[in-house]
């Protein structure tokens, strides 16, 4: 069925009450985020639709929405509806994001921004011509070590940045392969094979939400699979991928460099953190692992760890959380950290359930107020291009040997966004 594009879209107008918004996929992640949008007074009805029917009907059920739609489709032509929240699998998310900005909905994107230079682009393009608010919701850009390492690079406590590292290292056996088996049905495996470097805003987001700049050029190492279950078997594969790690180093525009790793067959409890960062500067640095974390100059170290330390907002074993995995069950339920400044949340988020170390609130009300006040969110289209683009170009130099790549950027957001 072919996607409404109307010629002329335009921003739709206020509403009594707050926007409305339909959540498109009402899978394991999107419930989390429906109740907060459900929840903020910015926000007004909250639909959903899903592929399975069913999975809409319990989560408007579940808690207590204004109801379903039909399709994507529909919900695009459905004038009740001001916003969409994309929580569809991951290579889906470009060519939603453009027909429902092009059908004039405020979008927002869960990661990636989409799996090509051309989608990205295509959604840099439509917000420019369209007006409206596209967010894609990185959850790293409010893990606690970059809001951290945010805080330090505007004291000038780093001195000049010169290198940064940003690791995503999330086991499949920790609950992904529960995950895709959730999301793909019987063909699971051949989507289970997403090949790590498209999906790097986990790694790439977390370095560049605190370092003022962005990737100019790549060399990626990729590591071939030898599990031999099927899965990163490219004969399986529906992205033609048998790479499970893979390591990218890239050079950043106004001189130094950053490295990422995206692992996803690794020794590594990701249940405890499954991303952490390090920044190297000419006056002091700050490192983290899966249990600690400290800020080091030239006169010592400081073990900042309960600092950046999120306490749990709801048990583990809560019946809400009955069908996500027991290993993916810990991003879900960590509130806030110390580092994280709540004073700007609304207090209908004060006792809800956050997730991925505090970030699940402050996304939620970034992209409301954007949509609200007409300005531009945090993670906006160019800033999601800077921490989604670079992966692209990094997969495509693994597949040529680390053959070193040019990364293009796309620029800053219009100064009167």
């Amino acid at each position: 069925m072919p996607l409404p594009q109307p010629s002329a879209p335009s921003t739709p107008p206020a509403r009594p009450g707050g926007f409305s918004v339909g959540i498109v996929g009402a899978g394991q992640f999107a419930g989390a985020f429906s109740k907060l949008f459900h929840l903020h007074p910015g926000v007004g009805p909250v639909y959903a639709t899903d592929l399975l029917p069913e999975r809409a009907e319990a989560l408007v059920a579940e808690q207590g929405l204004a109801g379903t739609v039909p399709s994507f489709e529909a919900m695009l032509a459905d004038e009740r509806i001001d916003a969409v929240a994309l929580f569809t699998q991951r290579w889906t998310h470009g060519p939603l994001a453009v027909a429902a900005l092009r059908a004039g909905k405020h979008v927002y994107s869960a990661v990636p921004m989409a799996v090509s230079e051309e989608e990205i682009r295509a959604i840099v393009e439509a917000v420019r011509e369209t007006g409206l608010t596209y967010m894609m919701g990185e959850t790293s850009h409010y893990n606690p070590a970059t809001v951290y390492a945010r805080n330090r690079v505007a004291e000038n406590a780093f001195g000049r940045l010169f290198y940064a590292e940003g690791d995503y290292v999330h086991d499949m056996d920790l609950g992904f392969y529960a995950a895709y088996q959730y999301s793909g049905g019987d063909s699971w495996k051949a989507t289970a094979s997403y090949p790590p470097l498209l999906y790097p805003t986990h790694s790439v987001g977390g370095v560049l939400g605190a370092w003022g700049t962005h990737a100019v050029s790549v060399s990626a190492i990729g590591v071939r699979d030898e599990r031999g279950d099927g899965v990163f078997d490219r004969e399986v594969s529906q992205f033609d991928n048998d790479l499970s790690n893979a390591t990218a180093l890239f050079e950043v525009a106004g001189g130094g460099s950053f490295r990422i790793n995206e692992f996803r067959r690794v020794g590594y409890p990701s249940h405890i953190r499954e991303s952490r960062f390090r920044f190297f500067g000419t006056e002091g640095s700050f490192e983290q692992l899966a249990t600690f974390s400290v800020w080091q100059d030239k006169e010592g170290v400081t073990d900042i760890s309960e600092l950046l330390r999120p306490a749990p907002t709801l048990a583990a074993d809560d019946p809400s959380l009955a069908h996500v995995d027991p290993a993916l069950r810990d991003a879900f339920v960590s509130g806030t950290a110390p580092v994280h400044d709540r004073s700007r949340l609304p207090k209908e988020f004060a006792h809800v359930p956050n997730g991925h170390e505090g970030s699940h609130h402050f996304l939620v009300d970034d992209f409301v107020t954007a949509v609200n006040t007409g300005t531009l969110p945090t993670v906006n289209a160019w800033v999601a291009a800077r921490y989604t683009l670079p992966g692209v170009v990094a997969h495509a130099s693994a597949l040529r040997g680390g053959e070193r790549l040019r990364v293009p950027d796309l620029g800053d957001p219009p100064s009167d966004g």
